[in-house]
């Protein structure tokens, strides 16, 4: 298909004085057009699945319940239909390693000795103009090897392995829910999901089948199999419009949301000439199920977050369920993030928490996943031991059906089953990396260390949406306080107090940290809840 014209519509809205550099390397007259064409061809049904998103959750407070679909049972129920075979570059994705797009993470990442590497334009970036023009230019400059760094802290140069010891790229582009504001086609800013793919994809596609790889991506919130076939449609257009074979792109879509783990088989169908595999995140997952069943009373109420781990009877319901269908359908399973950061002045702290990622990773290996995530470099070694001692010499266990695996409709949201309440110290704690991880999003920073964990956007949801599920159903804590608005009020007063003696007078005021509390208590108490944090947070980010 032949380029159009470059759009005169494009509007670039960026201070002079905050451009990034070789911005215009990314934002080409070419890119542009494409981008625009997307924009023009497939926001209307973006927009028209956002609302229909809103009306499934008015459906959810109505019922208090989900079922899989009656309209699509035929889909579920046909044998004969499988994804495409993975490419060589995804067939053994072992140890995937997850991280923004800086340049040290960049060079780190591919580095990792990692399979995976998802280059992180969501969750873990903040999405400053800075961030997401950067992030294009490093991974560009890594296709072309032109990459390197040097820490003005420590002097250390970083620079790329040869190129068959770097780990795959597969991008995540924001969320449906995100604008770009610094971007407008026809008066209407761009979806940032958008922006993000259609740069990455017209950059680099031609790139990566060079370097026989090819353009791969990570789908966030995704919530039905509807928006699955709207990614699916932009994946047609996309290889025509740069003259690229059908199927090379290859998407593996994030079951995070309570009403996507209802249709995952139909989610893979959408996408099966260009489907690789679904992914079990867990605190977005966790934010879904408070955000639409939030009406719910009593039975719905989750405990402190660390409390519900995957071997909660509802967790483990969703991750069976997601490797069985995976398998059935011949795609990956990949299990969920091992986020704890080695703190090599703890060795005991350390051993600890090395014991916990083994445990785990154990445990989605001996489940049949055929992978998972890692947050932090000296994890892939721990991560691809568990998997090593199941598939050995194999790249995958696919073949490992799980036919034993029986979820109903109900075992799926069967929060109550959690022999668990929430506490005072779970309240605290949410207030603590609320605060501390929405301070520094605001900086433009969207991976950050908190207590030991490399935390991102999800954790902030998480949090918030506990502390306004606790407030709303009045819940009475262990030391007999009710979880009240004057109460988290209170709790986040003191915290703030607490961050500003711990990091001084000077950091305090040059930071986001009054921001920040005022953000949190804003989503965590207002009566309508916000979809996401991130859509009143980055009106405020620079």
């Amino acid at each position: 298909m032949s380029a159009p014209a470059p759009s005169p519509l494009a509007i670039v809205e960026v201070d002079p004085e905050h451009t990034p550099a070789r911005q215009d390397e990314v934002l080409t007259d070419a890119a542009l057009a494409f981008v625009a064409e997307l924009h023009r061809r497939f926001t209307p049904r973006r927009d028209e699945l956002l609302a229909r998103r809103g009306e499934r959750r008015a459906e959810i407070a109505r019922t208090s319940t989900l079922d899989f679909l009656p309209e699509t049972a035929h889909i579920r129920a046909d044998d004969s239909w499988k994804v495409a075979a993975a490419p060589a570059a995804l067939n053994d994705r072992r140890v995937e390693i997850t991280g923004p797009t800086d340049r040290k993470m960049t060079i780190n990442a591919l580095n990792s000795g990692a399979k995976v590497w998802l280059a992180d334009f969501e969750d873990a970036s903040a999405p400053t103009w800075e961030n997401v023009v950067g992030g294009q230019l490093n991974l560009i400059d890594a296709y072309e090897r032109r990459i390197d760094f040097t820490d003005p802290k420590s002097g250390k140069s970083y620079a790329l392995k040869p190129a068959e010891e770097l780990a795959t790229v597969v991008m995540r582009p924001r969320g449906w829910h995100l604008e770009e504001r610094h971007l407008r086609f026809e008066g209407t800013p761009v979806p940032g999901a958008l922006v993000d793919f259609g740069l990455y994809f017209f950059h680099n596609a031609q790139r990566l089948l060079d370097l026989g790889k090819g353009p791969y991506f990570y789908l966030p919130k995704t919530e039905s199999h509807l928006e699955a076939r709207l990614w699916n449609d932009i994946f047609v257009f996309a290889q025509d419009y740069v003259g690229i074979p059908q199927g090379t792109i290859r998407a593996t879509v994030l079951i995070e949301t309570i009403t996507a783990a209802y249709e995952m088989e139909e989610i893979l169908y959408e996408l099966r000439d260009h489907a690789s595999g679904l992914n079990a995140g867990r605190w977005d997952y966790l934010f879904s199920i408070v955000k639409n069943f939030r009406d719910g009373g009593a039975t719905f109420v989750l405990p402190d977050r660390n409390a519900v781990t995957m071997t909660a009877p509802f967790m483990r319901a969703y991750t069976e369920l997601l490797v069985r269908t995976c398998h059935k359908r011949g795609a990956h399973a990949i299990g969920g993030m091992a986020a704890f950061i080695p703190n090599r002045r703890d060795p005991e702290a350390n051993e600890k928490a090395l014991a916990k990622v083994k445990n785990d990773k154990d445990r989605e290996a001996g489940d049949g996943f055929d992978g998972s995530w890692v947050a932090h470099p000296d994890l892939v070694r721990v991560a691809r031991a568990s998997f090593d001692a199941v598939l050995g010499d194999k790249p995958n266990q696919k073949d490992r059906l799980r036919e034993d695996v029986s979820v109903a409709a109900a075992d799926l949201i069967a929060i109550d089953s959690l022999d668990a309440k929430p506490t005072y110290q779970g309240l605290v704690d949410a207030v603590q990396v609320g605060t501390r991880y929405i301070e520094a999003w605001l900086r433009g920073l969207g991976a950050v260390a908190i207590f030991g964990l490399m935390e991102d956007a999800a954790t902030a949801e998480i949090s918030r949406s506990q502390i306004w599920q606790w407030v709303d159903a009045g819940v009475v804590f262990e030391n007999g306080e009710t979880a009240t608005a004057d109460l988290v009020r209170k709790v986040a007063t003191e915290q703030l107090a607490a961050i500003r003696a711990e990091v001084g007078e000077d950091a305090f005021t040059s930071g986001k940290w009054q921001q920040a509390h005022d953000l949190l208590l804003q989503v965590s108490l207002d009566a309508d809840f916000a979809d996401f944090l991130t859509l009143p947070a980055y009106k405020l980010l620079g």
